[in-house]
C-alpha cells in the first residue's frame, strides 16, 4: 500500500513538473538556445522523479571517463536505467533513442532541442542518416548514451548488440565507455504501474579506443564492448542489506 501511495504522489508531482517545466524548456532551449538551462531543468526533473520514487544509486569508476567526447554503452534491464544514467553520466548527455518515443509530442520536441538523435530501425536510409548526425554531434564535442540491446532484457542476460551506435563512435573516432547498470529490475513488476524503491549500481569500465579503426572493425568493437559490459555486470551490486 505504501508503494502504491508513493507512486501516485510521484506520478502526480512529476506530471505537474513536466507541465510547468516542459514549455519553459522549449522557450529557453528552442528560442533562446540556452542549452545549459534546458539541461538543468531536465536534471532537476530526473532528480525529483528518482527521489519521489525512492530510487537510490551509486556510481563506481566515474574517474575513468575522459574529458573528451565519448559514447557510453550500457545494458538495459529496467525503466529506471535511462533516468539514472542521464543523471549520473554527463551534465549534457545526448541519447541515441528509438524513434517510436516520438509518439509523445512534447517529448519529441524536447529531445530535438536537446540534441538527442532518433533512429528508425525499420528504415535503413533514415537510420544511417541519424548515425551520421550523431557522429557529427560527437565531433563537435558532445557525448552520447546508447542502449545497444535495443530493448530491455527481461531475463537480465545481455541481448545481442545492434551496430548503429558503434558505427557512430567509429565515424567520430571517439572512445566507447562500457557501462553496467543493475538493481533496477525490481522497481516495476510486469503489468504494474507501482514503482518500488530500489538501489541501483552503475559501474563504468575503462574507455575502449576507436582511433585508427574503421567501420569495417565494428564487429570487433562490439565484441570487445559486450565482453566488457558483461564483466562489469558479473561484479554484481555494491549495496548491502
Amino acid at each position: 500500500m505504501l508503494n502504491a501511495v508513493r507512486s501516485v504522489v510521484a506520478y502526480f508531482l512529476i506530471t505537474v513538473y513536466i507541465l510547468i517545466a516542459g514549455p519553459v524548456a522549449l522557450v529557453i532551449g528552442g528560442l533562446l538556445r540556452w542549452e545549459g538551462g534546458m539541461y538543468a531543468l531536465g536534471h532537476c526533473g530526473v532528480w525529483l522523479a528518482l527521489a519521489l520514487a525512492g530510487i537510490k544509486y551509486r556510481v563506481i569508476g566515474f574517474d575513468r571517463v575522459p574529458s573528451t567526447s565519448v559514447v557510453f554503452c550500457s545494458n538495459h534491464e529496467s525503466n529506471v536505467d535511462p533516468p539514472v544514467l542521464f543523471k549520473v553520466l554527463h551534465k549534457r548527455l545526448r541519447v541515441l533513442y528509438k524513434a517510436e518515443l516520438r509518439r509523445f509530442p512534447l517529448m519529441g520536441i524536447i529531445f530535438d532541442v536537446g540534441g538527442f538523435v532518433p533512429v528508425e530501425r525499420g528504415d535503413r536510409d533514415k537510420s544511417l542518416a541519424a548515425i551520421s548526425r550523431g557522429a557529427a554531434s560527437l565531433k563537435s564535442g558532445n557525448s552520447f548514451l546508447i542502449f545497444p540491446e535495443g530493448t530491455r532484457s527481461r531475463s537480465g542476460e545481455l541481448l545481442p548488440f545492434k551496430k548503429g551506435g558503434f558505427i557512430m563512435a567509429l565515424q567520430a573516432q571517439v572512445p566507447v565507455i562500457p557501462v553496467a547498470v543493475s538493481g533496477g529490475r525490481a522497481s516495476m513488476r510486469k503489468g504494474s504501474a507501482v514503482v518500488r524503491p530500489v538501489k541501483v549500481t552503475v559501474r563504468i569500465g575503462p574507455p575502449i579506443a576507436t582511433a585508427g579503426m574503421t567501420v569495417d572493425d565494428r564487429d570487433t568493437l562490439i565484441e570487445h564492448t559486450r565482453t566488457a559490459v558483461r564483466g562489469l555486470l558479473d561484479q554484481g551490486s555494491v549495496w548491502k542489506g
